[in-house]
């Protein structure tokens, strides 16, 4: 794919035109944010997200408290039997320090998983699916950023899964312990101009003494075919916390496969303030085969786009031959040469 190509691609927010594949020829992550997007990254593709954040913390009515440290969050995601279904380890562990500001001696060190889950995901409904008025326009910049009404309706994806906490866990009510259901209902509109709307409802630790309420909304531009820009808004509720955080940030791909991210955290209270920094990696490999009905031949994208280049020459070759008039020599006389 040339660069004007995977220019229009990236410009349409990576979505894959090709009719029931969500494969996309450039890596698909869910990094900077923490939403899932309502795509899978396709069959046969594996892929690692992770990264590593700075906490900090400051509780200003009483109890005051400072908490200091840092953490690590990660993701594993593959695409398995359908283009539509992906499965998923991921998780987020905290290190820190709190530090009682009436009394700075008695100190606590705490480390856990925050959450750690279990789970897949599967689109139910694709609004791009066999749409031929998605594909992007090869040959006008301006078709491609014209507003389309269609773009309003989003992809709807379900994830069931479940979470594993282990008692005592200083980033949940006491008495949390062992699995318990999460689902997640992940919506998905694809703008014209690079823009991706993303939204999340999230029930988690259902049937617990902590069953947490999360919406996420994520709203992402691309840039150019390297750089891309979100905000994201995070609400939380529950009977042990409850927030309303802001991320922003951004993301560059190094290639095809490999993207790099950077983004803040933070909140607008003080029972506790939040600010974070983070920085992350996403990777993938991309053992993807194309099984459109029409190809049965177990090649990869790529391949099948290389096999199919190389046919349309061969025909253009062979209709060529076939169809230019046949010269004709007399034997015993010489050939003139024609310069025109």
């Amino acid at each position: 794919m040339n660069f004007f190509k995977l220019q229009l691609f990236l410009l349409l927010s990576l979505i894959s035109n090709q009719a029931f594949c969500q494969y996309t020829d450039v890596i698909n992550s869910n990094r900077p944010g923490v939403s899932r997007s309502a795509f899978s990254v396709g069959t046969g593709v594996a892929q690692l997200e992770l990264g590593a954040f700075s906490v900090k913390e400051e509780r200003t009515p009483a109890p005051a408290s400072e908490v200091s440290g840092f953490g690590v969050d990660f993701a594993a995601r593959y695409g398995l039997f359908f283009e539509a279904l992906e499965i998923n380890i991921e998780g987020t562990y905290q290190n820190d320090t709190k530090i009682f500001t009436a009394n700075p001696s008695a100190e606590e060190d705490r480390s856990n998983f925050r959450f750690l889950t279990v789970g897949a995901k599967y689109l139910v409904f694709d609004p791009y699916k066999n749409a031929e008025e998605e594909k992007p326009n090869l040959f006008s910049w301006n078709a491609n950023r014209k507003f389309k009404w269609k773009s309003l309706i989003p992809a709807v994806s379900v994830y069931l899964g479940g979470n594993y906490d282990v008692d005592p866990n200083p980033f949940t009510a006491s008495g949390i312990e062992g699995f318990s259901p999460k689902v997640i209902i992940a919506t998905q509109n694809n703008f014209s101009g690079g823009w991706v709307f993303v939204v999340n409802l999230i029930k988690d630790r259902i049937g617990t003494e902590q069953p947490d309420f999360q919406y996420i909304l994520t709203l992402t531009r691309s840039l150019n075919q390297n750089w891309v820009l979100f905000a994201e808004t995070q609400g939380i509720k529950s009977d042990f916390y409850a927030d309303n955080l802001f991320r922003f940030g951004g993301a560059y791909l190094m290639g095809s496969n490999f993207q790099l991210d950077a983004g803040l955290t933070f909140n607008a209270k003080d029972t506790p303030s939040v600010f974070s920094l983070n920085f992350g990696a996403s990777y993938r490999l991309d053992f993807h085969k194309d099984k459109n009905k029409n190809i049965d031949n177990g090649l990869s994208a790529k391949d099948e786009g290389k096999r199919r280049d190389n046919k349309n020459g061969k025909n253009r070759k062979k209709n060529k031959s076939k169809n230019a008039p046949a010269e004709k020599v007399n034997k015993g006389t010489k050939k003139e040469t024609n310069f025109n």
